[in-house]
């Protein structure tokens, strides 16, 4: 049954990856300014490494745990003795939960905040960034992962669904597509969206150090870290309207990008807040 889930997650991650490519290649929101495939290149090579070294040193270790975990009986879904579709739901809105302070805290720590910035480094948005994680931060959200899963209790069928739909979320609200007004509206009050997320990787930290749901939307808005997003386009099709104002040559650059967290300048993750894009180099 591992490998059937294994290979459904895979299913999905191949599918989304397809499917919102060809979406924002027949309606882009944002114009593009980059080589697409040089985008593409750039963010498959980091795909493909964080994939071997995920198999190789977290993959194994997380599913064992998982099984571990759900065989001793251990976490609150066990104990409130929560069963099929009720745990599987609940699963998706409690680990959700947990990402999102897991999120949060990547901004507020500035050991997480060397690691997450990779991510964020990038000038433009599209479904490709969507790749773009530093292997550093992937290897310590695994031990943060391995708390969520003690403290729950999911099990193995919830966990890749969770893993499944965070996966996919992410590559749709980091796609190059928004909606109208009309249906953004009742879209974003439900889960991330596009433009919801946009505003998350605006350059202006005004919005850049908000809006850090994955799934639901709730979240930010329970927890007063919502910025509503710009209906126009006076954030995200500026020069400088995506990504970090720093360095911004070097964003494709695979040196600068994996050794980014070790480097001395990085922007102090308890300043860059009241730091304007026009003051910052």
């Amino acid at each position: 049954m591992n490998i059937d889930l294994d290979t459904g997650k895979l299913v999905v991650f191949l599918g989304g990856l397809l499917f919102f490519l060809g979406v924002e290649t027949l309606a882009p929101k944002r114009p593009w300014r980059e080589s697409r495939f040089k985008r593409l290149l750039f963010h498959g090579g980091i795909a493909a490494l964080n994939t071997v070294l995920i198999r190789l040193v977290i993959y194994v270790p997380l599913l064992l745990w998982v099984v571990f975990v759900e065989q001793q009986g251990w976490g609150i879904s066990r104990w409130l003795g929560l069963t099929g579709w009720v745990e599987l739901a609940a699963s998706l809105v409690v680990l959700d939960l947990f990402d999102y302070f897991w999120h949060r805290a990547n901004h507020r720590v500035t050991f997480l905040w060397r690691f997450h910035k990779a991510h964020h480094a990038d000038t433009a948005m599209d479904v490709t960034t969507a790749l773009r994680f530093h292997p550093g931060e992937l290897m310590i959200s695994a031990l943060a992962k391995a708390l969520w899963i003690a403290i729950w209790g999911p099990t193995a069928i919830a966990w890749f669904l969770f893993e499944a739909m965070v996966s996919l979320c992410a590559q749709f609200h980091h796609s190059n597509i928004d909606f109208p007004d009309h249906i953004e509206g009742g879209i974003s009050a439900l889960i991330v969206t596009p433009r919801f997320h946009a505003s998350h990787h605006a350059v202006d930290r005004h919005y850049g150090d908000a809006n850090f749901s994955t799934i639901f939307s709730l979240w930010d808005r329970l927890l007063r870290s919502y910025q509503r997003p710009e209906s126009g386009d006076a954030i995200t099709n500026t020069e400088y309207g995506l990504g970090l104002p720093e360095a911004r040559d070097r964003a494709f650059s695979p040196g600068a990008w994996l050794v980014e967290p070790f480097q001395s300048n990085n922007l102090n993750v308890n300043n860059k807040k009241q730091t304007q894009p026009s003051e910052m180099s």
